[in-house]
C-alpha cells in the first residue's frame, strides 16, 4: 500500500485550514485523497453558507454536487462510528456536521436497499438539512448553556427557514427540500415543525432524522460532551419504538455494530478489550476479552464500548 505526507493547508487568510486532518502524519493514499476531497467540499459549503446567511438564496449546486461525488469515491474510508472532524471554530459545527450527516445518510440508503437514483440526492438532503439555522442568531446556536423555551421556540424555525431557501432552487430534488422540512417530525407525531406522522413524513427525512440524531449525540458542542456512539445506537433503539423508522434504526445499528472477531476496543473505564462474539439481540454489547477474562457487556451494563481502536 502507499503511503503519504499530509502537510497543513492554508485558507485564504494565510491560516491552517479546518480541513479534517487524520491522526497520523502518514496515511494510505487513498484516505488522504478522502481527507482532501473532504476539505474540497468543506471549503466550498462554508462560502455557501456565508451567502446564504447574508440573504442569498442562491447555492453552488453543480460545484457542490462535483465534489460530493468525489468525496463519494473514497466512502470505504469513513466510518461514523470512528470519523471525528476537527473544529476550528465555533461555526464549523454546522458545517461538519452537515457533511457528516450527508455521508452517513448515503451510507444507511445503500445499506436500507434504497434505489441508487436515491443515494446522491440523500446525501444531498443530510449536507442541506440545518441550513435554516444559517439565519438563526449566533446567540442561540453558540449558547453554552441550555436554551430556555422562547430561545428552543426560535431555533425551531430553522427548519421553515431552510425550506424556504430551497424550495425554489431548481434541480433540487423535492425530498432534499422536504428533509430540511421534516428532519425533526416524528412518527408519532411529537416532532416540529407542523407535527406531522407516519407517512406524511418524506422517505428522505425519516432517514436523515436517523442519522441526525446520531451525530447530534455523539459531537461535542458548547453545551455538552459528546456521548459514546455505543451508547447512542441504544438511544436511538429506544427512539425507533414510535418516535423513529423502526426499520431504518435497525438497519443502522447493525451495520454499525457487524463487529468482527478480534476488534479492539477501549471501555468507558480505559480497558483496552477485544471482542470475542457479538449477540445480535445485544449488539452493542458484545462479549469480550479483557487480559484473559471474557466479560459479557450485556451483563455488565455499568461498562461499555467508549471506542473503536482497531478492526
Amino acid at each position: 500500500m502507499k503511503y503519504v505526507a499530509i502537510e497543513a493547508k492554508l485558507d485564504e487568510n494565510g491560516q491552517e485550514s479546518a480541513d479534517d486532518a487524520p491522526p497520523s502524519n502518514f496515511v494510505s493514499n487513498e484516505l488522504a485523497l478522502f481527507y482532501q476531497a473532504y476539505d474540497g467540499l468543506y471549503q466550498i459549503l462554508k462560502k455557501a453558507y456565508r451567502v446564504i446567511s447574508a440573504g442569498s438564496d442562491k447555492l453552488p449546486l453543480l460545484e457542490m454536487r462535483t465534489q460530493l461525488e468525489q468525496l463519494l469515491g473514497y466512502i470505504d474510508c469513513y466510518n461514523p462510528l470512528t470519523f471525528t472532524a476537527r473544529r476550528s471554530g465555533p461555526d464549523d459545527y454546522l458545517i461538519h456536521n452537515g457533511i457528516m450527516v450527508g455521508l452517513t445518510s448515503y451510507l444507511l440508503a445503500r445499506w436500507q436497499g434504497y434505489q441508487q437514483k436515491d443515494w446522491i440526492p440523500i446525501a444531498f438532503a443530510g449536507i442541506l438539512h440545518d441550513i435554516g439555522t444559517m439565519r438563526i442568531d449566533d446567540a442561540i446556536l453558540q449558547k453554552p448553556s441550555k436554551l430556555t423555551a422562547a430561545e428552543f421556540e426560535e431555533l425551531k424555525k430553522h427548519t421553515i427557514i431552510g425550506y424556504n431557501i430551497l424550495k425554489n432552487i431548481a434541480g433540487l430534488n423535492e425530498g432534499v427540500k422536504l428533509s430540511a422540512l421534516q428532519h425533526h417530525e416524528r412518527h408519532d407525531g411529537s416532532g416540529y415543525p407542523l407535527g406531522v406522522k407516519g407517512d406524511k413524513i418524506h422517505a428522505y427525512a425519516k432517514l436523515v432524522a436517523v442519522t441526525d440524531v446520531f451525530h447530534a449525540m455523539t459531537t461535542s458542542r458548547q453545551y455538552k460532551k459528546a456521548s459514546s456512539p455505543y451508547l447512542v445506537l441504544e438511544e436511538l433503539m429506544k427512539e425507533a419504538f414510535g418516535r423513529l423508522e423502526p426499520t431504518l434504526v435497525q438497519t443502522f445499528i447493525n451495520k454499525l455494530t457487524s463487529f468482527h472477531n478480534g476488534t479492539v476496543v477501549r471501555l468507558n473505564d480505559g480497558a483496552v478489550a477485544e471482542i470475542v462474539f457479538t449477540d445480535r439481540s445485544n449488539p452493542t454489547r458484545p462479549m469480550v476479552n479483557i487480559n484473559g477474562t471474557i466479560v459479557n457487556l450485556a451483563v455488565a451494563r455499568d461498562r461499555f464500548i467508549q471506542d473503536v481502536i482497531s478492526n
